[in-house]
């Protein structure tokens, strides 16, 4: 979804944090919600997937003026080639969706919704949706790889679907509603449905009552996978009690743990590790903020040197009789940087048969992780059976 435009108190996108942790969302207005790289790139990323799908369902423009248009997107700081493929994929989604219709579907980009009769304020900006029949589908495109996002039971993706029912409700007879999500860079496209009826009975039993005690800033606080997100993440009084009260839990422990305690401990203290790291991190900002936090001080890290003007260098390397063999060194580029120069599709084709993925190393993953439990190989097996054998 795109960025709601202007300040919502009670934002789609803040929706999982919000409807789940009430308090939150007033809590969060104490600290600015700062742009980044990230989020300059996945705005770039947002505009040409608008312009391609805007130009291909709603109004076409000549060759010369799209190619002019592209040009200018590529002129933007935080333009990279891949974004052309990855918008192509949304694009193409759209496309595929768009055909499935016996007639031609309508279809809106960048549609401004108002779901205030759910959400005090409530507003946003919907990237793409298309109504045909009894259906109406929300489309988003998301432009992050850091975190996997599903259709599936997504608030905000909802709000926005009861949004757009408000205002074309009474123009077309919705029954089903269908919420798909983009996600290109990481190859996730996520698929979900769900009735007219059911999503009608969420707004009004679930987001009414939570939204009005978070735009209150009442209710309880709830620590959980949201606070990761969360701007008041690194100073969260409440995440640091429940923290804490962990670390009292299992500190007059004694003796060689077992295997049950082990995986007891390790449950109950996930999320403590990167409770830590974000009240580092929010400590460092107070500090440079020339706050005082006892007992702690900002320090230079360490820095690796590095040649200010590597042509000029090289050159007087040169001149002083030193052969550029000595001073470069050749070697192929990342699997990651071919995709991006030749194309990942036609690199599959060209060299397929070349590329493999080996087998990962063994990570700890909860037993709830979909992946396949690890299992060695048995020569490695008897490998270290047989090393060991030696060693005694």
């Amino acid at each position: 979804m795109a960025e709601e435009k202007g300040h919502a108190v009670l934002s789609a996108s803040g929706s999982h944090k919000w409807l789940v942790c009430t308090p939150s969302a007033r809590l969060e207005e104490k600290f600015p919600n700062k742009s980044s790289d990230y989020m300059e790139e996945g705005t770039l990323a947002h505009s040409i997937a608008e312009f391609k799908v805007r130009n291909y369902c709603i109004e076409t423009i000549t060759k010369t003026t799209y190619t002019k248009t592209i040009n200018k997107f590529k002129k933007e700081e935080h333009f990279d080639k891949e974004m052309l493929a990855h918008t192509d994929t949304y694009l193409e989604f759209i496309k595929g969706e768009a055909l499935k219709n016996k007639e031609t579907p309508f279809i809106a980009v960048e549609q401004k919704v108002d779901f205030s009769k759910y959400v005090p304020e409530g507003f946003g900006t919907a990237d793409c949706i298309m109504i045909s029949g009894e259906t109406l589908h929300v489309i988003d495109f998301k432009y992050g790889k850091g975190v996997k996002v599903g259709a599936e039971n997504n608030p905000q993706m909802k709000l926005y679907a009861l949004g757009v029912l408000e205002q074309y409700g009474m123009l077309y007879n919705i029954s089903n509603i269908k919420m798909s999500i983009i996600q290109p860079r990481i190859d996730n496209i996520s698929s979900s449905e769900i009735s007219k009826q059911e999503i009608l009975e969420w707004g009004n039993n679930t987001v009414i009552p939570q939204a009005q005690k978070a735009f209150m800033g009442l209710g309880e606080y709830v620590k959980g996978e949201h606070c990761r997100f969360c701007r008041a993440k690194g100073a969260c009084e409440f995440r640091a009690e429940e923290n804490m009260k962990i670390v009292e839990e299992i500190k007059n422990t004694s003796g060689i743990l077992s295997n049950e305690q082990v995986g007891e401990m390790l449950t109950k203290t996930e999320g403590v590790e990167q409770w830590i790291k974000d009240l580092r991190d929010y400590a460092l900002i107070q500090l440079l903020k020339d706050e005082n936090i006892d007992g702690w001080k900002a320090v230079e890290g360490k820095s690796n040197r590095k040649i200010v003007d590597i042509d000029k260098a090289f050159e007087i390397l040169e001149a002083n009789g030193f052969d550029q063999a000595i001073l470069y060194e050749r070697k192929p580029i990342t699997l990651t940087q071919l995709e991006k120069v030749v194309g990942k599709t036609k690199l599959a084709e060209a060299i397929g048969d070349y590329i493999e993925k080996p087998k990962g190393a063994p990570t700890l993953a909860k037993e709830t992780d979909k992946r396949d439990p690890y299992k060695t190989s048995a020569s490695k097996e008897f490998k270290k059976i047989e090393i060991e054998r030696e060693e005694n």
